[in-house]
């Protein structure tokens, strides 16, 4: 193991978990949740903040802002406060409770959107909030994750050449949709160099980002409310759309055999093995792998708990699988 002396030094790169004991299908899942910051979030925050220095954007005195659903948030905060920077995440109230007290531990300023925009949700509201902070101020920097090209770049540079490593003969990956800079980084990078390797997208139902109606989503991570403006559909060649009952399943499902992660994995892993069912796909002659964004503590108040998910989905059965169930009630 290395010795650092930040925490943006350090991320688990190369941990994958077979899936075959857990669901019987043939799937690897990459866990981007072992590093400082919680999640694969780190890399792309870590890529824009330090091309925003080098551009002479990001400068001692600085404050960082930015519109985050929790994971980029946190993972803002803790190089901020490593760096020396002031950060404010603007937030919604769907931000897991643990992902707010971990920015204000870490020294952020937390801004909490209650009202969405009628148009485009809550993210609307939130970037909205955030160009008047920055009208307010010329202190502040927006990296704006959803526009900055470093987001995927991220992930053309260290996801998708990690993962390529590992998995020489890749028939299939499976990826989240959010911003899209984890999706659209490791899609443009196996277009390059493995264009052989099929990439399936997964959204949640009720994310317009690929087209679909907008409607009522609860678990922060995935999903948009606005169209990505990085994605490019071209380096897409499916997508899967899982009901956050479906995502709500599966992550108790892992967890009775101890992987406790958080509810983006949920969604991606039920994604996958709806894909692979779909395609026949699940032997272990094709190999296939997940991404895993981040664990499962963060969602110990909602995913994983029992009266949320009552109040929001009804009762559900820890072992159903990815049966589709009601969608969540507005």
């Amino acid at each position: 193991m290395p010795i650092i002396s930040a925490p943006y030094e350090f991320h688990e790169e190369d941990l994958f978990v077979d899936l075959k004991p857990t669901l019987d299908i043939s799937l690897f899942l990459k866990c981007e949740g072992f590093n400082f910051a919680g999640s694969i979030k780190q890399k792309a925050a870590l890529e824009m903040v330090e091309a925003a220095e080098r551009a002479g954007v990001l400068t001692a005195g600085s404050t960082l802002v930015e519109s985050s659903s929790g994971n980029l948030g946190v993972a803002l905060a803790t190089i901020a406060v490593s760096k020396g920077y002031r950060f404010v995440c603007v937030t919604d109230s769907r931000c897991n409770l643990g992902s707010r007290r971990l920015m204000e531990a870490l020294g952020a300023d937390v801004h909490i959107v209650t009202e969405a925009d009628p148009d485009e949700g809550f993210l609307g509201a939130r970037l909205t909030y955030v160009r008047r902070l920055c009208e307010s101020d010329s202190g502040y920097v927006w990296l704006n994750q959803y526009l900055n090209q470093d987001n995927w770049r991220a992930h053309h540079r260290l996801t998708a050449p990690a993962i390529a490593r590992r998995f020489t003969g890749l028939d299939v990956l499976f990826v989240g949709a959010g911003t899209t800079g984890t999706l659209m980084g490791c899609a443009r990078w196996f277009k390059e160099f493995r264009p052989e390797v099929r990439i399936v997208a997964v959204d949640s139902v009720g994310s317009v980002a690929f087209g679909g109606p907008p409607g009522t989503r609860m678990i922060p991570g995935l999903g948009a409310g606005v169209r990505p403006p990085l994605l490019d559909e071209s380096y897409v060649d499916d997508v899967v759309l899982i009901p956050e009952a479906v995502t709500v399943q599966m992550c108790h499902r892992l967890a009775t055999r101890g992987f406790l992660f958080g509810g983006s994995t949920g969604t991606i892993v039920a994604g996958a093995v709806s894909w692979l069912a779909a395609h026949d796909a699940g032997s272990t002659e094709t190999t296939s792998v997940a991404i895993s964004p981040d664990l499962g503590e963060r969602y110990l108040d909602t995913v994983y708990q029992t009266n949320w998910v009552h109040d929001l989905y009804g009762h559900q059965d820890a072992d159903a699988g990815t049966r589709t169930v009601a969608e969540p009630r507005s």
